[in-house]
Parts: structure tokens; C-alpha cells; sequence
């Protein structure tokens, strides 16, 4: 068929207005839960017999009860549980990503199973040890009970992005004289920020968010962390909505602000220039 017979089929690709529209409504889709938890964020307590949204309910939880209080008790345990994890995490993860042996694949099997049974399994034991050594009821307890979680993981995923760091980098600086140690400190951890960081933001919410052991730990209302203070709310045949989600809202903002400032970290382009001469 001659050139000027041919036929043109339309695109098949679809414009790009019809792309925007579904990408905002699975967008929508996915965000209502939390602009419904906003909404209701927004409802007055029920002892102010008020109608229509009102900013007062924030003013009410900040003011009139100890939201900042056990605000306070989960960033003092998440940072706590935050530090001490990555500081285990890191040398851990690099001796099993640069180890080779029957006692480093003896110590990776070890932490799998330590990270594939339930945390229930522990809570009980763990709560009655403690018992014992008056560490119940208390943020030190707590505090070890997420920074022993915390780990398992934490191993794994330093050790899976010191994998992919190359060993050429820290042979350099052997042979430029660095020790073992000195060569981890200096080469290695500058280059494994982003995965420094993911391990810190999970170790951050695994504390942030746990309610089992935070449950079964804590029973002083001084002692108490957010996702425990937000059941004082609830009583036997009521649930004050209003301060409740207002009070999500609130134990919302810090890992959104932690992950908003950390979250230009995240690249792997660090290691570019040590790459080049590859």
C-alpha cells in the first residue's frame, strides 16, 4: 500500500488529563481514611455539647489532659529505642555482610529465628522478669523491651545495604593504612547514610506505634505513651471521637516531620565519586 494510502490509527495512549484524573482519584481514594480521621479531628468533646467543627478540641488535649505528657514518654522510648538499635545494627550488619564462617551463619540463623517469632510469645516472660527486677511499669523496661525488637531487623537491614556496598572501597583504605575499624568508620558508615536512616525510621515507629507491650508494661497513667493515652478517651459505652482523633492527628506530626527533614538522605548517590575510577 502506497504511502499516501496508508491508514493512521489513532494512539492508543491515553491523554494526559485522563491520566491526572485517575491518579487523583486513587490519590483520594487512599488519603480518606486520614482526611476522615482529620475531619473528626475537628468535633467538639462531647462535655462541651457543641455542634460544628471547632480547632478548641486541639486546644482541650493539650491543655486539659497529659497528651503531652505521654508525647513526651514516646519520643524519650522511640529515641532511646532509635539510637541503641542503630548503633547494634550497624556493626552487626557489617560483620554478617563482610564475615565469612560457620559462627557468622550461626549468628544470621539466630537473629531469623529471633525475628520470625511473634513478639507475644515474649511479652509475658519478659513482663514477669521485669516484674522481678522492678523494671514494670516503667520506660526503662519498656525502652529495652523496643530496642531488643528492634534489632533483629535492624541487623538485617544494615546488612543488606552494606551488600551492596563494594569491598574495594574499604581494601583503598587499608591499604592507605586505616584499620578494620577505622576503615567502617571513616568509609563505610559516610557512605550507608540511607541505609542508617531506614533503619533509624523503622527502629522510630516500631516504638512510636507499639500498643502490646506499651499494654502489658505500663500501668500508671504517668508512665503511659501515646497509643496507651489515646485509650483513656474511650469509656464503657462512649467514645469521645473528637479528642481522640485529635489526639491522632497530634502523634501523627512527628514521624511526618522526622521523615519530611530526613527524607533528601535517601539516596545512594554518595558512593558515585568512590565508584568512578570502577
Amino acid at each position: 500500500m502506497s504511502e499516501s494510502g496508508s491508514l493512521h490509527r489513532p494512539s492508543a495512549t491515553p491523554h494526559p488529563w485522563a491520566r491526572t484524573t485517575i491518579a487523583a482519584i486513587i490519590t483520594l481514594v487512599l488519603l480518606s481514611p486520614i482526611l476522615v480521621v482529620f475531619w473528626l479531628a475537628l468535633r467538639a468533646p462531647v462535655a462541651w455539647q457543641q455542634a460544628g467543627p471547632t480547632l478548641g478540641t486541639f486546644w482541650y488535649v493539650l491543655t486539659e489532659t497529659k497528651v503531652l505528657h505521654w508525647l513526651g514518654n514516646s519520643l524519650l522510648v522511640s529515641l532511646i529505642s532509635t539510637v541503641c538499635s542503630v548503633l547494634v545494627a550497624a556493626p552487626a550488619g557489617y560483620v554478617l555482610s563482610r564475615g565469612r564462617g560457620g559462627a557468622t551463619s550461626a549468628f544470621s540463623l539466630f537473629i531469623f529465628v529471633l525475628q520470625s517469632l511473634p513478639a507475644v510469645a515474649f511479652v509475658i516472660p519478659l513482663f514477669i522478669m521485669f516484674a522481678n527486677l522492678g523494671l514494670a511499669d516503667t520506660l526503662t523496661g519498656v525502652s529495652i523491651v523496643y530496642v531488643a525488637s528492634s534489632i533483629a531487623v535492624g541487623c538485617w537491614m544494615m546488612t543488606a545495604y552494606f551488600d551492596t556496598l563494594p569491598v574495594t572501597l574499604e581494601e583503598a583504605a587499608w591499604i592507605d593504612g586505616a584499620s578494620l575499624f577505622g576503615g567502617f568508620v571513616r568509609i563505610i558508615l559516610p557512605n550507608s547514610l540511607p541505609g542508617i536512616l531506614s533503619t533509624a525510621l523503622f527502629a522510630f515507629l516500631h516504638s512510636w506505634n507499639d500498643y502490646l507491650v506499651a499494654s502489658v508494661f505500663l500501668r500508671s497513667e504517668s508512665a503511659f505513651t501515646m497509643p496507651i493515652g489515646l485509650q483513656t478517651f474511650f469509656q464503657q459505652n462512649l467514645a469521645d471521637w473528637g479528642p481522640v482523633m485529635a489526639c491522632a492527628v497530634i502523634m501523627l506530626a512527628p514521624p511526618v516531620i522526622v521523615f519530611a527533614v530526613l527524607n533528601r538522605y535517601f539516596s545512594i548517590g554518595g558512593i558515585g565519586g568512590s565508584l568512578a575510577g570502577r
